[in-house]
């Protein structure tokens, strides 16, 4: 899905917000005053623009039908091993609802698995919310990533990059240190925050 600019973004997040609480969208005289703008044009630009992107839609020729079309929330994109490894990517069945919060278009979450990093207060059950990484190497040591091992499966864990060796420490001494070839290792995702659901 094509992003959104900061303007179109800042319009759409109050829009989900207004929605969400009044279950019925704001006139362009409310979208006017909530952007602190004095002319319909730069809002009706910009609800076209979100049209055109595939994040809202409306009824034309009547007022008030604005829809929000994406599903709101991160995907929960399957489970991840804080233990061993797992198969963690499956389709989404459902989404967490973190309207108007940090989370980026891209982010996505797994579900936990084990309590390999139970040091790092993630406990299983748990769900991690997760960034998708571009290039490994920018990654700080010890940041806590989903790593893809090849012909093994995803796990979650503190990552260490050893010149060609990449090493996965878990967060609890009962689980041993895994170390593989860089080229072995996916790095998914890194840990953005641990939703827990009491």
């Amino acid at each position: 899905m094509e992003p959104l600019t900061a303007v179109q973004q800042q319009l759409y997040d109050w829009l989900v917000d207004y929605i969400k609480q009044n279950q019925h969208s704001p006139s362009i005289r409310q979208m006017m005053r909530a952007m602190a703008l004095r002319s319909p044009a730069p809002i009706q630009s910009r609800l076209e623009h979100l049209r055109a992107k595939g994040y809202i839609d409306w009824t034309e020729g009547r007022a008030r039908t604005i829809r929000i079309l994406q599903s709101q929330g991160v995907p929960i994109m399957g489970a991840i091993a804080a233990g061993s490894v797992v198969e963690s990517f499956t389709d989404a069945v459902e989404h967490l609802d973190f309207s108007g919060s940090f989370i980026r278009p891209g982010d996505f979450a797994l579900r936990v698995r084990g309590d390999s990093m139970i040091g790092a207060l993630i406990d299983s059950g748990d769900v991690v919310i997760m960034r998708p990484v571009q290039d490994p190497k920018s990654l700080k040591e010890g940041t806590i990533v989903a790593a893809r091992v090849d012909g093994e499966g995803t796990t979650l864990k503190y990552y260490h990059r050893k010149g060609t060796k990449v090493q996965l420490k878990p967060a609890n001494p009962n689980y041993p240190l895994m170390e593989y070839p860089a080229t072995e290792v996916d790095v998914q995702g890194h840990l953005v925050a641990v939703w827990r659901n009491y």
